[in-house]
């Protein structure tokens, strides 16, 4: 059988022909629409379709060839297209290619229109790639936060210690979301305020009898400016008495003035030992100079002797003298011994 026979137009001259080309354009046929469905998501656009969503197959196909997931875009189109938002499908897919979440963008503007507050796609969007979650945001705005700081201590002008907590209510200001500080530098400022307080105080007691005084000067501060949420109110939950530090202060003070007046005191001993060591050393170089002036006397006396300046009984004379004073000495350290042995 010639190949070319099978696909000729005549079923009556070639039936076998006839037959492998209708199975051959019904298998095409077959593999064209499993890649259209493949390709387009038929399912999808049709519920769009009967939501009222507006996205066409050219907007399936486009966002195919962009990489795009369709089911990102148009379901969150379907809500927000059910909840009365006017939006399309290039502002959603514009801000999924910039890496937002277009889900909660759409639920903040769903939950914003409820609750009657003016917010835009367009700044929904910003404050989402800011970092920062816009659906909680719109809550916080509805619903204000509590914000509880650590335990801030501070010192009153008494010395006492105070030991202060505060719960500080927050609204979240949509119009500085973007670029305003958020919750460290809310709790940051209040704990300032915290220690400027106490420590303008007098008395550690007075804080303590009105610790309504603390929230009444961080409110008149505007602790908010420049931050994402509005400050409604602060309340001081827990206010403790702490060390006392203006008598530890004391304390360390005495022990640092002792340390350095026993560091002066070793220092005048060295100094008066050094002195002492100078004048023993002083004696005994005079006592030097004594035996060598002794020494020179004997000399003396022979050149006195050879001279004739010096007689035999001078002599005899002058060494009676020095037993006299030799004896009477050795009897004047006798005595005191004996007398301290009580005879």
């Amino acid at each position: 059988m010639d190949f070319f026979n099978l696909f000729d137009g005549n079923p009556y001259n070639n039936p076998e022909g006839s037959t492998f080309t209708v199975v051959l354009i019904l298998v095409i046929a077959i593999i064209l629409l499993a890649l259209f469905f493949r390709f387009v998501p038929v399912g999808l656009w049709i519920t769009a379709y009967f939501s009222g969503a507006k996205v066409s197959i050219g907007d399936l196909v486009g966002m195919r060839l962009r990489r795009v997931v369709p089911s990102n875009i148009v379901n969150p189109l379907i809500k927000a297209t059910k909840a009365g938002i006017d939006i399309n499908t290039n502002q959603l897919e514009a801000h999924y290619l910039a890496g937002g979440n277009i889900n909660l963008v759409v639920d903040a503007l769903i939950a914003a229109q409820r609750a009657n507050i003016d917010l835009e796609f367009e700044q929904a969007a910003a404050i989402d790639l800011a970092g920062r979650d816009v659906f909680e945001a719109v809550q916080v705005s509805v619903n204000p936060k509590v914000i509880e700081t650590p335990i801030v201590a501070a010192v009153a002008m008494n010395g006492i210690e105070i030991k202060a907590k505060a719960k500080v209510t927050v609204r979240a200001n949509i119009e500085r979301l973007v670029g305003g500080a958020g919750e460290e530098t809310i709790i940051a400022r209040v704990g300032e305020g915290i220690v400027t307080t106490v420590g303008s105080s007098k008395f550690h007691s007075d804080v303590l009898e009105n610790p309504d005084s603390i929230s009444q000067t961080i409110l008149r501060k505007g602790l908010d400016s420049g931050t994402a949420f509005e400050i409604l109110s602060i309340d001081i939950a827990d206010v403790d008495v702490g060390r006392n530090i203006g008598a530890k202060l004391q304390t360390d003070q005495a022990m640092a003035d002792k340390k350095i007046a026993q560091a002066k005191a070793e220092e005048r001993r060295a100094f008066a030992v050094a002195q002492e060591q100078e004048m023993i050393a002083e004696v005994q170089k005079m006592r030097a100079r004594v035996v060598e002036a002794e020494a020179e006397v004997p000399l003396a006396l022979a050149e006195a002797f050879r001279k004739g300046n010096l007689g035999v009984m001078d002599y005899y004379n002058m060494k009676n003298v020095q037993s006299d004073t030799a004896m009477r000495d050795s009897i004047a350290r006798t005595n005191p011994s004996d007398n301290e042995n009580g005879e």
